[in-house]
């Protein structure tokens, strides 16, 4: 799915997420908590966003979300931010559970 995963789970943090960026690394993503809704307001390039419950579960997926777009669950507690294409591409589907996994030396 992801090889490095930034944690957004301070206000600033969230509210900076991608902001700035000219593109998102296929295998990065950005996890941010608490969330339940994100904006691509003046963002440069598309995302997929994952919307994940309190049970680290898939409940809405949101493909290629172009800037300037709003997309929201309201079951989620948390988001899962990737380049555009990665959830088709790993074959992410609502219910499928999510977690972080801590990289092997």
């Amino acid at each position: 799915m992801a090889r490095e995963v930034e944690l957004a789970d301070t206000r600033a943090a969230r509210t900076r997420g991608l902001l700035g960026r000219n593109r998102l690394d296929p295998e990065s993503a950005i996890f941010l908590t608490p969330c339940l809704a994100v904006h691509t307001a003046f963002m440069r390039f598309p995302i997929d966003v994952i919307f994940i419950d309190g049970d680290g579960r898939a409940v809405h997926l949101a493909h290629e979300l172009r800037p300037w777009r709003v997309a929201a669950s309201p079951r989620a507690r948390s988001v899962i931010e990737m380049a555009a294409g990665r959830v088709e591409a790993c074959g992410i589907e609502i219910g499928d559970l999510l977690y972080l996994e801590p990289e092997r030396w």
